[in-house]
Formats: C-alpha cells, structure tokens, sequence
C-alpha cells in the first residue's frame, strides 16, 4: 500500500535550516503531485509547497515564499523541502501528500515536527 514517511526535522533556532525528506512507496510517484503541509499549534493545516510530476513547476504559500525550496528526485522517490531563514512561526507539525494525477489516492505520511526557538 502506498506509504510517505518523512524525516528531518528538528529543534533550531531562528535563521537556521533544515531539509526535510519524504520517501514514498506503494504508488507511481513520478506520476504524483507532491506537496509539504504544516499545521502549527492551535492552527489548521495548510500547504506550504508544491511540486508537479517532473519538477517544472512549483508553487508556495507567500508566508514561505523566497525562504523554502520543494524539489524531487523521481528515480528516489523522494520529495524535498529546503527550509531557510526559519522563524518562530514556522514551527509546526510538517506533512508530505501524494496525490496521483492517474489514479485515485490522497496519502499522506506521519509528520514531522520541527521547532523553531531561541
């Protein structure tokens, strides 16, 4: 069955980094939109990042604009979320979704948390 399960986040400070990585299973994944999701506390989820089936196009919510970067690694099965200039508000629970251009499905990994404190 098809399967996302994330890493990489962690406990830093504001203006560090961190990648985040999902590896997918189950499923056609090159033929996949993915996505990064968070949910902050007492907030609800939302997308962050956008990545279509070949990487072309990408698209991100405007609180990440210009600080985290989606990218892929179809032959992998894996899809990235670089994550720059961290700020207070960016902590939260993040999630990797597929969602197969062909085929139904909607999955979605674990999470994984990252906070951002000083």
């Amino acid at each position: 069955q098809a399967q996302l399960v994330e890493s990489g986040g962690g406990l830093v400070q504001p203006g560090e980094s961190l990648r985040l990585s999902c590896v997918a299973s189950g499923f056609a994944f090159s033929r996949s939109i993915m996505s990064w999701h968070r949910q902050g506390p007492g907030k609800e989820r939302e997308e962050v990042a956008r990545i279509i089936t070949f990487g072309g196009y990408t698209n991100y919510s405007d609180s990440v604009k210009g600080r985290f970067a989606i990218s892929r690694d179809n032959p992998k099965n894996t899809v990235y979320l670089q994550m720059n200039s961290l700020k207070f508000e960016d902590t939260g629970v993040y999630y990797c979704n597929a969602r197969p251009i062909a085929a139904d499905g909607n999955y979605w990994g674990q999470g994984t948390q990252v906070t951002v404190s000083s």
